[in-house]
């Protein structure tokens, strides 16, 4: 899963568990993992149509949704994605986590960002009240959506208790698994176009002219949205053989990435929080990334910044953290402590008082 994922399993399996006073009604739009239905408390309904494309969301959103908030008598809906129904009268609550399709409309299908444009600002106005992952996502909604901050929420993401450092013969494993040497870096999330992927390779390919040195490059993720341009830039680059693609990893193998990695490398240039950035640091992972959006608010001093648009910058700040071991060392102790501050049991505490707190608001009116 990725970040709106791990955000609706680890909140919800929280709140549903502890609350058995209240009934949940989870609804999904195709067949669910049994894995999902976190207490008894909770009732599992799926109802079709199949949501992946604008049409269908409009479908599943007006019509579906209201029918199944009124047969099961709800007195509130929870969105943890962001999209609501506009025709639905009860109390609304949506976790909007970024507005990356306002900033960089051309990194996703055009009917795609036609639909989020026009609909996320009549959703944000129709929320009871809004959750966001940052406060830099807070500032960006009520900029362009004019919202009331006080109509907005912050709830940091947390990370799984079992992000932490492995031993060493895990590590020499999924090394010798992926035919990895013994220094590489470590890009982890969706292939995807903000992901920067095509700078990042730029910039490995910079950093190995340079310095001659053994290190690979290993990206971990889906290549669902991998384009020409990332297929051509590959293609051309005299060191893509030091290139290594893992695909999609289990929690296990990705804790043992970040334990083996020298650094995470994340060059993306619109993030709502970046859950990789504390995962690296509860396994002890130094962490260089980009300079934008919401990463110093997560990363705070626990990690050296680069500017994603700028491949000779990506590829010195790589350099330096590959050359430089008490850096290495300090982030590690930074990241460590840094990490503390993200937990789900506080992001579910908070969701959970968003929850109640509009419920009351809504019985009093």
């Amino acid at each position: 899963m990725e970040g709106f994922g791990w955000f609706t399993n680890e909140v919800f399996k929280r709140i549903a568990t502890q609350h058995p006073e209240h009934e949940f009604i989870f609804i999904f739009d195709r067949p669910y993992d049994p894995a999902f239905i976190f207490a008894p408390n909770v009732t599992a309904v799926k109802v079709g149509p199949k949501a992946r494309h604008p049409w269908l969301f409009y479908f599943w959103y007006e019509l579906s949704i209201p029918r199944m908030l009124r047969k099961y008598k709800a007195d509130l809906f929870i969105s943890p994605d962001g999209y609501l129904s506009l025709k639905a009268t009860i109390p609304q609550i949506g976790v909007m986590h970024d507005l990356n399709f306002e900033h960089y409309p051309n990194d996703l299908k055009p009917h795609i960002t036609r639909y989020y444009k026009k609909y996320f600002p009549l959703f944000a106005k129709k929320a009871s009240q809004l959750i966001t992952v940052s406060e830099f996502s807070k500032s960006d909604i009520v900029k362009q959506y004019g919202i009331k901050p006080e109509k907005i929420t912050v709830a940091h993401n947390g990370v799984d208790d079992a992000f932490k450092k492995v031993n060493d013969s895990l590590i020499q494993n999924f090394k010798t698994k992926f035919n990895l040497n013994n220094q590489f870096f470590l890009a982890v999330g969706s292939i995807h176009g903000r992901k920067n992927i095509v700078r990042l390779l730029e910039a490995f390919e910079m950093l190995k002219t340079k310095t001659s040195t053994e290190v690979q490059l290993v990206l971990v993720g889906s290549k669902y949205n991998w384009t020409d341009r990332m297929k051509s830039t590959l293609e051309n680059m005299k060191h893509k053989s030091d290139v290594v693609f893992t695909g999609h990893l289990s929690k296990e193998e990705l804790i043992e990435a970040y334990s083996a990695a020298t650094a995470l490398v994340f060059p993306s240039y619109f993030e709502g929080f970046g859950i990789p950035l504390i995962e690296a640091m509860k396994c002890e992972c130094p962490i260089i990334c980009a300079n934008t959006t919401s990463f110093p608010e997560v990363a705070g001093n626990a990690a050296i910044y680069f500017d994603p648009f700028n491949i000779q910058d990506i590829a010195q700040k790589m350099q330096e953290l590959l050359q430089n071991s008490e850096l290495r060392n300090e982030l590690i102790q930074k990241g460590i402590q840094r990490s503390n501050l993200f937990d789900w049991d506080k992001t579910a505490e908070i969701v959970w008082n968003v929850i109640e707190n509009t419920y009351a608001q809504s019985v009093s009116e």
